[in-house]
């Protein structure tokens, strides 16, 4: 049968068949709009939440998250070595000796908070074995002394000060024990140390670190240590607790006693390349960028030129500490200052005092990000629902949990600032969302000069939690932060300018070549082109 065409329009159309017509038009068009804003708001990819960008391994645990974040932590010396004028005891000092007359651990955490440090760490053993709680395993201890008549526990008395301050506790335990007789015995000095151990993980409520060291002098017998033993019993007994080492496992030591990390210091590290006693100190001072474990770097160094109190010692000054907070924190590591009580069980009133002035300096050039309102930009940005999730303007703002991030497979990753006047800064502060792994291999930091050319201000490796660069003043009024090489397309979370009245200009400059500032201009040639960034990882 051959169907006709259009039947019904060649039929003139009656007003009740119009109705019907207009009436069937009518619902046909609300059913199309319905379907076309269904399948709209289903498919718009404006419509849909962007998810992060893949983490690149490895990546910190929310324990090493947790120490990472503290950026200070304050360490106690504090033992009969107090009171022998001595660094190293020899395990044979009469336990009487040990008598602070006004021992105040409340003090301590109140100086420790009052200045920045969110953590505090105690030597309830040091190298002599004379121990700061009443431990069932020796009578060499606090117990045997006439401090509160045998019954004092410096170990709790802290950790109550801490908890109601809110503070962080470690405790420092020395493998080492030149008292103990049973130390060269290994089952049986190990069975000691862990049982010892035990006892501070379980009597003192939360450890958020357990510090332990390869330190042994020159002569002394041969001892075998259980280490995997003990990393185990720790993070069973203290799952939230990082144990710091040579080698971790979760922190390690940066490699010195001054406090310095190197100035490429990456948080990726090869447990397998290194031994407790026996690190090489250059690879602790940078770590490893083609690693496989994150083991972030802890900075210790003492206030004194001793670790324990010394009566004749005077501290370092204010802009020393400041110097090596540049060093260490600054270079993505933890300080670890110690700070040692007297033999009256108090902080001494010098240390306070430079402690307080470390602090005044450090809000004197920290508390402003100089960039905060600048006019921002980026070379590229990941796209999602939320235009804000990934936007440049994130870096303005302190967390890590927000970031710029670029769109994938880019070749150039750039953050531009400008500012409605000038700007006059020496610090640059670069930090990265360290939970989704330690990227940046490279970076500079351009002004744009009258003649509107970019001019390199700084340049610098590896920025992970926290990098602070200093360079001689530069008034700008626009600047360009280059991402040069990166392990995966890079995620900035925080960018921040500065400026530090108080550094000297002998700083280390991590430029490749020499500078002269003159006042507006930062007068070098570039040596790299900016368009030549590479990823490691294609």
């Amino acid at each position: 049968m051959k169907i006709k065409k259009n039947t019904i329009y060649d039929n003139k159309p009656t007003l009740k068949t119009f109705k019907f017509n207009q009436l069937i038009s009518e619902f046909t068009s609300l059913i199309l709009f319905s379907l076309v804003s269904l399948s709209s708001s289903s498919s718009s990819p404006h419509q849909l939440k962007r998810p992060p960008p893949i983490p690149i391994i490895p990546i910190p645990t929310s324990r090493q998250l947790s120490w990472q974040l503290s950026e200070m932590a304050l360490f106690l010396h504090f033992g009969t070595n107090t009171f022998t004028d001595s660094e190293w005891g020899t395990g044979h000092t009469d336990p009487s000796i040990f008598n602070p007359s006004a021992l105040d651990a409340t003090q301590w955490v109140r100086v420790a908070k009052e200045n920045g440090f969110s953590r505090i760490i105690l030597t309830a053993k040091h190298h002599d074995g004379f121990c700061l709680w009443p431990s069932l395993y020796t009578d060499y201890s606090v117990r045997s002394s006439p401090w509160k008549n045998g019954n004092g526990d410096v170990v709790a008395e802290l950790a109550e000060a801490a908890r109601s301050a809110g503070v962080q506790l470690g405790l420092y335990l020395s493998p080492w024990d030149r008292h103990e007789p049973c130390y060269g015995k290994t089952l049986e000095y190990n069975e000691f140390y862990m049982g010892q151990m035990t006892e501070l993980l379980t009597r003192y409520g939360m450890i958020t670190e357990v510090w332990l060291d390869g330190a042994k002098g020159e002569g002394e017998k041969d001892m075998e240590y259980f280490f995997d033993c003990w990393f185990s019993l720790i993070h069973q007994l203290q799952p939230q607790a990082v144990i710091f080492s040579d080698a971790g496992p979760d922190v390690r030591w940066v490699g010195d006693e001054a406090g310095v990390a190197a100035p490429s210091c990456w948080s990726i590290f090869n447990r397998s390349a290194a031994k407790i006693g026996d690190t090489d100190t250059e690879y602790a001072k940078g770590g490893d960028l083609f690693g496989h474990d994150w083991v972030p770097a802890e900075c210790d160094v003492s206030i004194r030129p001793g670790w324990f109190w010394h009566a004749s010692e005077l501290p370092k000054s204010a802009q020393t500490i400041l110097d090596i907070y540049y060093k260490s924190v600054g270079r993505n590591c933890l300080l670890l200052l110690n700070v040692p009580p007297n033999s009256s069980g108090l902080i001494s009133n010098e240390d306070i005092q430079v402690l307080q002035e470390f602090t005044e300096l450090r809000a004197s050039i920290f508390s402003q990000n100089l960039a905060k309102n600048a006019l921002i930009s980026a070379s590229s940005t990941r796209q999602g629902i939320d235009d804000s999730q990934y936007d440049s303007r994130n870096v303005l703002e302190e967390g890590m949990y927000s970031y710029w991030a670029s769109e994938e497979n880019q070749s150039d990753w750039m953050l531009y600032l400008e500012f409605q006047d000038p700007v006059t800064f020496n610090v640059l502060h670069v930090q990265e969302p360290i939970q989704m792994g330690q990227r940046v291999v490279e970076f500079h930091l351009d002004s744009l000069n009258e003649k509107g050319q970019w001019k390199e201000v700084t340049n610098g490796t590896t920025v992970g939690h926290k990098r602070l660069l200093r360079f001689p003043t530069v008034v700008s009024n626009q600047l360009r932060f280059v991402i040069d090489k990166s392990r995966a397309d890079p995620l900035i979370s925080y960018l921040a300018i500065h400026m530090d009245l108080v550094s000297t200009l002998n700083v280390s400059h991590t430029s490749n070549s020499s500078s002269y500032f003159n006042r507006s201009q930062v007068l070098q040639q570039i040596t790299r082109n900016h368009s030549q960034i590479v990823s490691l990882s294609s």
